[in-house]
């Protein structure tokens, strides 16, 4: 039995890919926006509904991207949306709303098998690049996250987080390259039974790069329309951002 989730708009999801009731998958339902993708498990296939609207659906593909998740995306289609559809929408099928059982289980058979190649090709994150965890200690370049300790410090010197800040920063840090929405933030980070919305992760976010500093408040990215992302630095940035550090040095003074 294959997990599947199934996106639609649809007040009757049983009419979407009608094949899918008589197989023996377990399929979840949720809304096709952004916010449901916290709540999709890691090891799903994802039937995304693009049969009346081509353009959230290509968004939702694009943020699945940016977001850095390997989930396979199956697009459901009418024959008409082959027109559109194009290797540049990084899915891993596409079946037409009509496909008999046969067919949905062959293309599942398949997506299982080879995954969603068009997912790693599309990824521009870092992955661990420049992240290093070891006794809890999570380093990138001079940047130390203490788990343990709950501490965190740039340059030797510590800084002055808020337990929410630190937890912020100790996610992002643990996914270097990855891009997280709002609504996962505060997923991961305040819990589901947080009802702040998604200006205390930005609330945060700045409170975050103002304490990092202006050298390295770069570290805590943002991603257009879809949320933020740690950027490791490379070693050039980072030595030129530790002569600045150390020319501006209280110590000094």
């Amino acid at each position: 039995m294959t997990d599947l989730t199934l996106m639609t708009f649809a007040s009757n999801p049983a009419s979407v890919l009608p094949s899918l009731a008589l197989l023996s998958h377990r399929v979840r339902v949720l809304p096709m926006d952004a916010a449901s993708l916290v709540k999709m498990p890691e090891n799903t296939i994802l039937f995304l509904d693009a049969r009346d609207d081509l353009a959230t659906a290509k968004t939702l593909c694009n943020l699945i991207h940016a977001s850095g998740l390997s989930t396979p995306i199956v697009l459901i289609l009418t024959e008409g949306g082959f027109t559109v559809v194009n290797s540049q929408w990084g899915i891993a099928d596409v079946v037409v709303s009509t496909a008999s059982p046969a067919e949905v289980e062959g293309r599942l058979r398949l997506v299982s098998e080879r995954g969603n190649s068009p997912t790693a090709a599309a990824s521009t994150g870092s992955g661990d690049k420049g992240v290093t965890t070891e006794d809890g200690q999570i380093r990138s370049g001079d940047l130390i996250v203490d788990t343990n300790g709950y501490t965190a410090s740039l340059h030797g010197r510590p800084i002055d987080l808020a337990y929410k800040e630190f937890e912020l920063l100790k996610y992002l840090v643990q996914h270097p390259g990855r891009v997280f929405t709002r609504a996962q933030l505060l997923q991961e980070v305040w819990g589901y039974d947080y009802y702040g919305g998604t200006r205390t992760v930005d609330v945060h976010i700045r409170r975050l790069r103002a304490k990092l500093g202006g050298e390295y408040e770069h570290l805590i990215g943002t991603v257009r329309n879809v949320g933020y992302r740690f950027d490791p630095p490379d070693d050039e940035a980072e030595e030129s951002a530790a002569k600045n550090a150390a020319k501006h040095s209280p110590l000094d003074e």
